[in-house]
């Protein structure tokens, strides 16, 4: 679980809660059915009318992996690959296929399978580049729901704002309702916002990092596979390796090598 994303949900909404009861007024007044019911069913509708049925019913899975998921570490894969080129280095490459079921991501199995059956290399970076762009393009249609929901969202708000405002006029002979009419035509609006400013905004950042930490993990793992593959001295493939991180993480990886040692 990425608690980040957990205490980052829970302090927004604390946030607007405290603000409320400190500003006087108190939430079961904010809850008004037919608001909800303007805003997220009409967000729900244009959703299902902008994507495939199938993908708006794999919406939840999306949500799981903002929250969920956790990108694998590049200096452990990074320490994880060099350890291969040592043993394909000292032991022949078809060595790696005895370290095949202690391998974590199925991404570097597939990479030193492919390998270790003497796959052409340049056929072999087209594979793995191939499902790379795959699993790319799979990320940017998870994130493009919640931000299209993000922007319906506030515009149902609005629309039923817009609704809230013309009953309201249309009891303009009873003062006593005007106040009230205002409130509740307001409340969709404040639905919109949280909705876009809480939940799917925020979420589809998330997975448009995560997006990139996975995309870096598998970018390595496509290099180093290659490396492995042409031969190259352990050393320089942990020098080409340590070029996809920053420098303050490069110093992470020698630290877990003298651990390791």
């Amino acid at each position: 679980m990425d608690l980040g994303t957990v205490i980052g949900l829970a302090l927004a909404g604390a946030a607007i809660a405290a603000g409320i009861v400190l500003g006087g007024g108190d939430i079961p007044s904010l809850i008004n059915m037919p608001s909800i019911m303007v805003v997220f069913g009409g967000t729900l509708g244009a959703a299902i009318i902008s994507f495939p049925l199938a993908r708006i019913l794999k919406l939840h899975s999306v949500v799981l992996k903002s929250v969920f998921s956790k990108s694998a570490d590049p200096v452990e894969t990074i320490a994880d690959l060099v350890k291969y080129a040592e043993v394909a280095r000292r032991e022949g490459i078809l060595s790696l296929e005895n370290l095949i079921e202690e391998m974590k991501d199925p991404f570097i199995v597939r990479g030193v399978k492919m390998a270790v059956d003497g796959t052409d290399p340049e056929l072999i970076r087209t594979i793995m580049d191939t499902e790379l762009e795959a699993l790319m393009e799979r990320h940017a249609q998870g994130k493009q729901m919640l931000d299209t929901i993000g922007r319906y969202a506030p515009a149902f708000g609005m629309i039923g704002t817009l609704m809230g405002l013309i009953f309201m006029l249309k009891n303009m002979d009873d003062p006593s309702k005007i106040g009230p009419g205002m409130a509740v035509a307001l409340i969709t609006t404040l639905y919109g916002a949280m909705i876009a400013n809480i939940v799917t905004g925020p979420l589809g950042d998330k997975l448009a990092a995560r997006d990139a930490e996975e995309v870096l993990v598998k970018t390595i793992i496509v290099a180093g596979v290659m490396s492995i593959q042409s031969g190259d001295n352990p050393r320089v493939v942990e020098s080409k390796l340590l070029t996809y991180l920053p420098p303050g993480r490069r110093d992470a990886l020698e630290s877990a090598k003298q651990k390791a040692a």
